[in-house]
C-alpha cells in the first residue's frame, strides 16, 4: 500500500515514520534555560551525520500553540547542549524526564538525576550516562514553522572508563553499555543486545566468485 503524505495531516505522516523507521537511537538531552534551570529530555529523531567535523543531528518540533519545548527553546537561544546516550539501566529515569514539568523545574531532580560538568559547554552532563557529546550548534534548518533539524557540532565525547577498551585507538566495547532504543508505538523501546556481523564485500571479490 501506497501512503501519500499531506501536510495537512502531520500527525498520520509522524506515525508513519515512527513506526517505520526503527529503532532509532535515543538523545538525552540536556540544555540550560536563560532561569539557569537544567532541562533534560529525550529525542528519538536523532543520528550522528558525519565525522569532518563531527556532528549530530536533532529534530525538533514546537506545539502549534504553545511553541517550542524547553529543550528546543534553549538549544535555539544558548547553541550549546549536551547528547547523553540512554542504557537501559537508566531507561525509567529517561523515561521520567518524559514528563511535561513547567520550564521552573528541573527534570534532572523529578528523575533523581546527578549532573557532571562539561568542559566546553555550559549545560551539564548526566552523570549516570556512559556516554555524553557535548555539542555546540553548526546550523539549524528549518522545514516548518514548527519543525527544525538542529545539527550540532561534537567538540568532546565523554565515555564510562569501564567501557573504554584502547583510549589511543578509540576502542570502544559498545555492546557493553547495553543502550536501548525507541521502536513503533507509545511507550515501546528495544534492546540492543541481539546483534550479528556480515562482512563488506569487495567487488572484485564478488566479480572472482561469480566466474
Amino acid at each position: 500500500m501506497r501512503f501519500d503524505l499531506d501536510p495537512d495531516t502531520p500527525q498520520f505522516s509522524y506515525k508513519l515514520l515512527a513506526s517505520t523507521v526503527t529503532p532509532r537511537p535515543i538523545a538525552w538531552v540536556t540544555t540550560l534555560g536563560k532561569n539557569a534551570v537544567i532541562n533534560a529530555a529525550p529525542y528519538s529523531f536523532f543520528n550522528a551525520m558525519g565525522h569532518t567535523p563531527p556532528t549530530v543531528a536533532i529534530g525538533i518540533l514546537a506545539d502549534p500553540e504553545k511553541g517550542w519545548k524547553d529543550t528546543a527553546r534553549n538549544i535555539l537561544d544558548t547553541g550549546e547542549f549536551v547528547v547523553n546516550l540512554v542504557p537501559e539501566a537508566l531507561a525509567e529515569e529517561m523515561n521520567q524526564t518524559c514528563t511535561n514539568a513547567p520550564s521552573e523545574v528541573s527534570e534532572m531532580e523529578i528523575a533523581g538525576l546527578q549532573s557532571a560538568p562539561a568542559t566546553h559547554v555550559k549545560p551539564p552532563r548526566i552523570a549516570g550516562a556512559p556516554v555524553s557529546f557535548e555539542c555546540k550548534t553548526f546550523t539549524v534548518v528549518s522545514t516548518s514553522p514548527e519543525q527544525a533539524i538542529v545539527i550540532g557540532q561534537v567538540l568532546a565525547i565523554h565515555v564510562a572508563d569501564k567501557y573504554v577498551i584502547d583510549a589511543e585507538k578509540g576502542y570502544i566495547d559498545t555492546p557493553a553499555i547495553e543502550l536501548i532504543g525507541r521502536m513503533h508505538g507509545s511507550g515501546w523501546y528495544t534492546r540492543t543486545g541481539d546483534t550479528f556481523q556480515m562482512e563488506r564485500p569487495v567487488y572484485s571479490d564478488a566479480m572472482t566468485n561469480k566466474k
